[in-house]
């Protein structure tokens, strides 16, 4: 199988399962007991939270372990909306992942505001148009750093900086579960009160992330029970997860100067085979200001899901948007927001790529995908 689809997932990186390991039976203990069985697992905890915090230029007590992208984001807009603040109004982007614009919808349901700012034909929001929406029944402000389907790239830190020249008492969020294998990550550049990162994205395990909560900032809880995280997130913490994904920030932060070059090569070469080989073919990647890692392509034609299936055969895997959907029976959301009418995100494929990506599987997938979309045409 040639793995074309590094967005939805990566595969763990060398090493960060021997890491692990200890920690699913021999460091089996609870870390928030007091013997020295739990004292052991509390230690690797706390070791790796050091490790995690300096990765993103935050404190220690900024950090806050959850089980992935979802939760965190979750947690970081209801914990804003329903903290001890008055406020209870959110505002976001229309290409923001679902687990930001449904919990969105949950807040409008329970009777908050929630405005979402629309995007030009490249993905990007207009900043001022966003500032526009913050009113004085804003809470959070929440703009996604790293599109996971387009790869565009939002100006996050200049929007917070806006943001907070409009109003400081707003909170500002970014999801920047997409980001950090190929972007700069520093919570003090950005700007940012919260930020949710998730490791298996990265080359960690699946099932763990961090919400960091800049120190100050007051955050409901949204599962109560026995307090950990400072009570911010409470539930017996997995130990070895956690070690992982610190080991894996730690490679992805190393290489991350390597990695842009690399795969942006992999990357290009692989987008000039599609365009020399397939007439008509469209980019709604933009050419600027975009991630070195993923091509969103269009195959005029080409009902995606039928190629999808076909490259799948071919031994090639990619996707027609966010894992989150359901295959490409759903039209992308951010297609749509950009502009494309629900047939053309339909004739739209994602190939993302990551840290084990070649240059001689992206020829050969490029040759296949060629071949596959001349048939089916």
């Amino acid at each position: 199988m040639i793995y074309l689809d590094h967005a939805a997932t990566t595969p763990m990186r060398p090493g960060v399962w021997d890491a692990m390991k200890p920690y699913t039976d021999i460091e089996f203990g609870n870390s928030s007991g007091i013997h020295r069985v739990s004292r052991r697992a509390k230690n690797a905890l706390e070791e790796a939270r050091e490790s995690i915090a300096a990765a993103i230029g935050a404190g220690t007590l900024e950090i806050v372990f959850t089980s992935g992208g979802t939760e965190s984001d979750n947690l970081a807009l209801k914990g804003a909306v329903f903290n001890e603040s008055p406020r209870r109004g959110t505002v976001t982007v229309a290409t923001e992942h679902e687990a930001v614009l449904d919990t969105g919808d949950f807040l409008r349901r329970m009777g908050l505001p929630v405005t979402v700012v629309g995007v030009d034909d490249e993905g990007r929001v207009d900043r001022e148009q966003l500032v526009a929406a913050v009113d004085h029944e804003t809470s959070i402000v929440s703009v996604m750093l790293l599109n996971n389907e387009t790869g565009v790239v939002q100006d996050v830190a200049s929007i917070a900086d806006a943001v907070k020249t409009r109003d400081s008492q707003v909170l500002v969020h970014t999801d920047a579960v997409q980001a950090f294998s190929s972007e700069p990550i520093d919570v003090s550049t950005l700007g940012v009160d919260l930020m949710s990162l998730a490791a298996h994205k990265f080359g960690g395990p699946k099932g763990v992330g961090i919400l960091y909560v800049r120190e100050g900032t007051a955050l409901e809880p949204v599962q109560h029970g026995g307090g950990q995280e400072l009570g911010r997130r409470s539930g017996t913490h997995d130990v070895g997860r956690v070690v992982g994904m610190a080991m894996a920030m730690e490679m992805a932060r190393g290489d991350r100067d390597e990695f842009r070059y690399r795969v942006s090569q992999i990357r290009d070469d692989f987008h000039k085979r599609l365009t020399a080989g397939i007439e008509g073919l469209i980019v709604n990647t933009p050419e600027t200001r975009r991630s070195p890692h993923h091509l969103n392509v269009r195959f005029p034609g080409v009902f995606n899901e039928t190629l999808l299936v076909r490259m799948d055969l071919a031994g090639i895997a990619a996707s027609a948007g966010s894992a989150c959907q359901s295959g490409a029976s759903e039209v992308s959301h951010v297609l749509e927001a950009m502009g494309l009418t629900p047939g053309q995100a339909r004739e739209s494929v994602r190939f993302s790529f990551g840290w084990p990506s070649t240059i001689e599987e992206a020829e050969e997938a490029a040759d296949i995908v060629i071949d596959l979309v001349g048939q089916l045409r």
